[in-house]
């Protein structure tokens, strides 16, 4: 997993409360078995017309089209790297396909008043930054990302703070342990092989490996 220390990115404001996972990613799109590949489908409901369902399903990619009318498409954020919502972002169903196509589209941070708390912790597992601001620190990054052309964000993770380069600044909270994990790119693996060495000791006093070391012996 990539470490997050310190982020500046484009911001890219989508105005909308409780956005669920089934939006993030639809259902149609999580047959794949690889984390990558999701983010070309982010957002596909609201991005894409339907014009071409009624084809064959394996000619269906080749005739969508885009709308036009989402914001993640208007050019002046086409390089967003940080996303700003409203509260409740990430809720509904479990699927952790919600944060894999969010990161595989590029998105490092997302930023709202507060998160569905399964999505979060998926996004905590994937290297993706939840930040949670106060509702009226979320408005104004929002007013400021529509408002301001190119408009970014610095977001530093060692000192916990958000920034940008027209005098807004705001911290935010994280408990240590997540704090660690994002800092030095720690997933579950990772965290557990750590912990290697005493594991592989474990296993060789454990009574089955010795009975197999003897097995292996005998044959």
């Amino acid at each position: 997993m990539q470490p997050f220390r310190k982020h500046t990115g484009v911001v890219v404001p989508l105005d909308k409360v409780n956005v669920d996972t089934d939006q993030i990613i639809p259902k149609q799109f999580l047959k794949r078995i690889e984390r990558t590949g999701f983010g070309e489908f982010l957002f596909h409901d609201w991005r894409f017309s339907g014009e071409g369902n009624e084809r064959p399903k394996e000619f269906r990619k080749e005739f969508r089209k885009k709308t036009g009318d989402f914001v993640l498409d208007q050019p002046r954020y086409a390089k967003a790297s940080i996303l700003v919502a409203g509260k409740n972002f990430g809720c509904g169903s479990s699927r952790e396909h919600a944060v894999w196509a969010l990161a595989d589209y590029g998105f490092r941070v997302v930023i709202a008043s507060s998160f569905a708390d399964i999505f979060a912790n998926n996004s905590l597992k994937n290297g993706l930054l939840t930040v949670v601001l106060k509702d009226e620190q979320v408005a104004e990054i929002m007013r400021r990302a529509k408002e301001v052309d190119g408009y970014q964000l610095t977001v530093d993770l060692e000192t916990l703070r958000v920034e940008d380069a027209q005098g807004f600044a705001a911290t935010f909270a994280m408990d240590e342990f997540s704090r660690h994990c994002l800092l030095n790119g720690l997933d579950d693996i990772g965290l557990t092989l750590q912990q290697e060495a005493q594991i592989a000791a474990y296993e060789t006093k454990h009574p089955v490996a010795a009975e197999m070391k003897t097995i292996a012996t005998i044959l």
